[in-house]
């Protein structure tokens, strides 16, 4: 079991988290302006930065990070899945955890704690889901 946890730290993490630095610089920054700049709601804010940075991060992990040979729609659509799921289950957890220890803070402070927590739950998630899921090794030659 320890030999298995300690496989997840390799060279593809590593890349994982240098693709996810950038992705993080564009997405979130992405979500920051279209939430605090713009005033578009959380939801939305969050779902339309998510979108475009998941098509870089697609390409980018696809062909840096695990070099998936596959081909074939399946691949998009196992990772679109993966993206669907890390966000729902990462914004979907931080916003109603923040509104509940931030009770007393504004709307905009509990946002914005949320996104940043859900920022975070879905970094570990999606390299889960990317890694085992959507770019899974197979053992075909």
């Amino acid at each position: 079991m320890k030999k298995k946890i300690l496989s997840l730290f390799d060279a593809k993490m590593w890349k994982f988290l240098l693709v996810g630095i950038l992705n993080t610089i564009v997405g979130n920054g992405l979500m920051f302006l279209l939430y605090n700049g713009f005033g578009i709601p959380y939801w939305p804010a969050t779902a339309i930065s998510y979108a475009l940075a998941s098509v870089m991060s697609y390409f980018l992990n696809r062909y840096f990070t695990f070099k998936y040979q596959g081909g074939g729609y399946g691949v998009i659509i196992r990772f679109a899945l993966n993206i669907l799921v890390c966000y729902g289950l990462a914004y979907g957890l931080a916003q109603p955890a923040a509104k509940w220890l931030l009770s007393g803070a504004s709307a905009t402070v509990r946002d914005n704690v949320a996104m940043l927590v859900g920022m975070c739950l879905f970094v570990g998630f999606n390299y889960l889901g990317q890694r085992f899921f959507a770019f899974r090794e197979t053992n075909e030659t």
